[in-house]
This record gives structure tokens, sequence and C-alpha cells, in this order.
């Protein structure tokens, strides 16, 4: 079974899949974390971040795998790595070209034969698992989410005001609306999940239930599932 949760920045959908996973038992795919290792691997190997070409070569010929909260490239733990300022810079133009895209959308779709996967994203029901079981569009207000992402960065030790993080907010999801390829948007047939006055484990409940009612009733039951979203 393939569950899919998109949406955007600050709505919680990292730590929701992963925490998903971890109720269920199933595997979790974090597909920021492999663009952002293919990024790392591409420096590493004095790549031009621009030749797109050669970086959806590389998507494919190296092993990403997710264990025990940690990102492994061919067997070594990059997890701290890939979350570096420079990762963070570089991996946009690396995820925003369309033959990377491409390349990663088969190796995610591969990571996902044969078992039981929560996946997520901004694209992963519209583009990668259109026919996943049960698609997701995690949200929440856009002050909801800048408060968290504001609680997030005092506690990193970052004085930004709200207003910042709120303004900056706005960018990004414009600029994610807006992207020529893997745009967030929710697929057709998403059922949305405002997350707003909810605690993690409310919406980890939430999301339980739904799969409870695709398994027993199909797609058709999780609107009534996700009752009050």
């Amino acid at each position: 079974m393939i569950i899919t949760l998109d949406g955007p920045a600050g709505a919680g959908k990292s730590s929701a899949a992963r925490a998903l996973a971890r109720r269920l038992g199933w595997c979790y795919i974090d597909t920021g974390a492999m663009y952002r290792a293919v990024t790392l691997v591409a420096l590493d190997r004095g790549i031009p971040l621009e030749d797109s070409a050669r970086i959806a070569a590389l998507t494919e010929t190296v092993r990403i795998e997710f264990c025990d909260g940690r990102v492994l490239i061919d067997g070594r733990d990059v997890s701290s790595e890939i979350r570096t300022e420079r990762i963070t810079l570089a991996t946009r133009p690396v995820a925003d070209a369309p033959p990377v895209r491409d390349a990663m959308k088969r190796v995610q779709r591969r990571m996902a034969e044969g078992i039981d996967v929560v996946t997520e994203g901004r694209d992963q029901g519209s583009v990668v698992f259109p026919h996943a079981e049960l698609k997701v569009f995690l949200t929440a207000s856009a002050e909801e989410r800048a408060r968290r992402r504001h609680r997030e960065e005092v506690g990193r030790g970052n004085a930004a005001s709200l207003e910042a993080v709120l303004a900056s907010q706005s960018q990004r999801d414009e600029a994610d609306r807006t992207r020529p390829v893997g745009a967030m948007k929710p697929a057709d047939d998403a059922v949305t999940l405002e997350t707003d006055g909810l605690s993690p484990d409310e919406v980890i409940d939430r999301l339980v239930a739904m799969i409870g009612a695709v398994r027993t009733r199909g797609p058709q039951g999780v609107g009534k599932a996700a009752g009050g979203s």
C-alpha cells in the first residue's frame, strides 16, 4: 500500500510521514533527503549543478537508503551532511531540473515496489504515485505554519521575527506553486487534512483512520474518516 502526503512547507508533512511510518512499521521515503543526497554526491564529484543530464544519470546509479532514521548513500551515513546550508542552497536547481525529477520519479517508484510505503513531498500523489491507494494533502493556515517554523527557528537559536518567517514562507509557497516541474498541488483525488489545532498525535490518528477506511470501504470511504478536516 502506498500513502502519499503532499503539502506546503510548515504543514508538518515530514514529521507526520515519519511518525505514521513508524507507527505502522512501514517504509518512509523522505523525498527531500533524496534530492539533497544526489546534490551532495554531485558536488563531491565535481559535477556542475546545471548539468542536469549528468545529475539525472547519477540519480539512477547511487544507492539511497533510509535506515533507523538515517540517510545512507552507497552505505555511507550522510544524515547530517545533507542538512548543511551548503547543500540546502545547492539543492534547489537540482530539484527543479526536469531530467533529474524524471530520474528521481523512477527511483522512488522502484523503491516502493512490493512494500508498504509512506512518502511525502510536493508532487508524490499528483505525479510520482498517481495510483497510490491514499493521497493526502496536508496543510494548515499560513499563520499557523509560520508560528511552527518560528518556534523551530527560536529553538535553534535563530532570532528571526515571526513577521520575517511569514514573509519568507509566502515567497516559498509562491515559488513551490509556480515551479515548472514538481509544482506543489493536491492530486485530483487527494483528501485535504487541515492540521490547525491538531496535535501531532491527533494528525497521525486521523491518517490511520483514513487508511482503515481505504482498507474497509475503498477510497470512497476516506471522506468520512477525514471528517472535520
